[in-house]
């Protein structure tokens, strides 16, 4: 059964942490949902580890909804969030709510993400207004990243941590399921999440609020140049991954692979006949 934003707002307030991960295709998204994470984002991350860009900014909508879809296939249980890319959502609340429906009707999620606090309140309170499920993200916005100067922590002074609670709470009243705060300082995540009814999310944010994300590529360690800081390898895939292959080449270089076993069948009277 697939897991609900009441049941979110649920695990919040009994106390009981959650995860989310990130996934971008058909086949991880199976794995990650098999494995019981409540939570898959399709991130516009996917720029960056998927297809090769520097940040997500270059990321489109239609490159979006074509991993939402394959997620969405491969998803039973989880609670699949899209991410809305730059410039779907800054222009208008008509654009936004426009694209805000054609994740839920062309990409198959439930629910959409996008960046930005009081400057976007009104339009998550029309997309929320439409139906469709809103999770807020604040803090060090990637689609704001040449305005900020590159990842940081945000927060660190008495006027920003003062616009991060405000951005918080207008969120909330404009109806957002959740917030994802990444890169604040701990102590100032733990007073957002303490000041909002609504579950938030860290990512590089502490331990103090009340789910986690994680980029499912720094997870499993499948990038072997470029570990964030506020991530943690549970795994080396891209080190099992290259030598995985490197044994394949050396098989077919010596003749060892493939063998008889790896081929079909066929009558000998019927080879003799031809020869």
């Amino acid at each position: 059964m697939r897991i609900t934003i009441s049941k979110l707002m649920e695990m919040k307030q009994q106390g009981e942490k959650f995860s989310m991960l990130t996934a971008y295709d058909y086949s991880t998204a199976r794995i990650v949902d098999e494995a019981g994470v409540p939570l898959i984002l399709v991130g516009d991350s996917l720029g960056m580890v998927m297809l090769g860009y520097d940040s997500t900014i270059p990321v489109t909508i239609d490159e979006m909804l074509h991993h939402t879809r394959a997620v969405s296939r491969g998803a039973k249980n989880a609670l699949v969030v899209g991410d809305m890319p730059f410039m779907t959502y800054h222009t208008s609340v008509e654009d936004a709510l426009r694209n805000a429906g054609r994740f839920l009707q062309e990409g198959g999620c439930q629910t959409v993400k996008l960046e930005g606090g009081e400057v976007v309140a009104e339009k998550v309170s029309r997309i929320v207004a439409a139906g469709i499920p809103v999770m807020g993200h604040l803090g060090y916005t990637p689609q704001s990243t040449h305005q900020l100067g590159g990842p940081k922590a945000i927060g660190k002074s008495v006027e920003a941590a003062a616009q991060l609670i405000r951005d918080a709470k207008a969120l909330e009243e404009a109806g957002v399921f959740s917030i994802v705060l990444e890169l604040v300082p701990a102590p100032l995540a733990k007073l957002v999440t303490e000041k909002v009814n609504v579950p938030t999310i860290g990512i590089g944010a502490g331990k103090d609020c009340d789910g986690q994300v994680q980029v499912i590529h720094d997870l499993l360690g499948l990038i072997a140049d470029f570990v964030p800081k506020h991530a943690k390898q549970y795994a080396k895939i891209h080190e099992t991954m290259r030598s995985a292959i490197a044994k394949y080449i050396a098989e077919v270089k010596e003749g060892a692979f493939p063998t008889a076993e790896n081929s079909p069948k066929m009558d000998a009277g019927i080879l003799k006949q031809l020869k």
